[in-house]
């Protein structure tokens, strides 16, 4: 069984376009491949409005120290960052900035990572 969220992912859709269109809140396998090999007119849309070079609608998220993953929608905010980190490791556990950097913190990326940006000063 797979849930809402994860055919959202997998579709690379919103989870609120799921829910929109019905899709139940856990689904068989089967019934997700039947789902891809057979869309709905409303997922070919969506499919076909999709711009070449456009920000995806999930990223996958990976902490540099642990490696601990998470998938998430990407915020326009969202600088690119040189690290990510789970937020309960200390920033010590990354290597430090090169010589003429400073580093940036960012809180609040998907449920529990810091960004982290290595900019020139």
């Amino acid at each position: 069984m797979i849930t809402r969220r994860e055919a959202a992912q997998r579709l690379d859709i919103p989870l609120e376009m799921a829910q929109r269109h019905e899709l139940p809140s856990r689904m068989s396998e089967a019934e997700f491949s039947e789902l891809e090999q057979h869309p709905p007119a409303w997922l070919v849309q969506s499919r076909a409005n999709r711009r070449s070079g456009a920000r995806p609608v999930w990223v996958q998220l990976k902490c540099d120290v642990c490696g601990f993953t998470e998938s998430a929608r990407p915020k326009k905010w969202w600088p690119a960052f040189t690290y990510l980190s789970c937020s309960d490791h200390s920033p010590l556990d990354l290597p430090g900035p090169a010589d003429g950097l400073y580093r940036e913190e960012f809180d609040g990326i998907g449920s529990r990572f810091v960004g982290i940006v290595d900019a020139r000063a």
